[in-house]
């Protein structure tokens, strides 16, 4: 297993950013791949395989067969797979195949029959998410 460390701050994406997402392909992380740590991505991630702590990227999508445990900060999340942790997103799709347990903090989401949420949705109005320098602390 791999173990990633970085600024122990969150970097949250930039909600309002002139980044053309075209311009790069994402970054995958394959389905034998397990990470440990904070990882900041400045585009889109697809996570196939397993991550173990802090996620921060423009997107994030957990596809099928994979695994996120933690925080998630970005500005699109498509959940397909398995989550075990809170997001905090402007936009959120959750898939049929998906598997959650934690809270998703949102301004739109989607949700598709078949999913299976155990946790809860609480809505944020997107000042939320441009005003979000830490992540808030997770209570007992």
């Amino acid at each position: 297993m791999l173990t990633l460390t970085r600024r122990p701050q969150v970097q949250r994406p930039r909600l309002n950013s002139v980044h053309d997402e075209a311009e790069a392909p994402p970054s995958l992380l394959g389905p034998g791949v397990g990470i440990s740590g904070v990882l900041e991505i400045d585009g889109e991630l697809v996570v196939s395989g397993a991550v173990r702590g802090r996620i921060a990227a423009l997107k994030l999508v957990i596809a099928a067969g994979g695994y996120v445990e933690g925080d998630i900060v970005a500005r699109e999340v498509v959940i397909i797979g398995r989550l075990n942790g809170r997001v905090f997103a402007p936009t959120v799709s959750i898939e049929a195949s998906a598997k959650i347990e934690g809270r998703i903090f949102h301004t739109n989401v989607t949700v598709a029959r078949g999913a299976c949420m155990i946790g809860r949705m609480p809505w944020r109005p997107v000042s939320y998410f441009e005003t979000l320098d830490q992540l808030p602390e997770i209570r007992p």
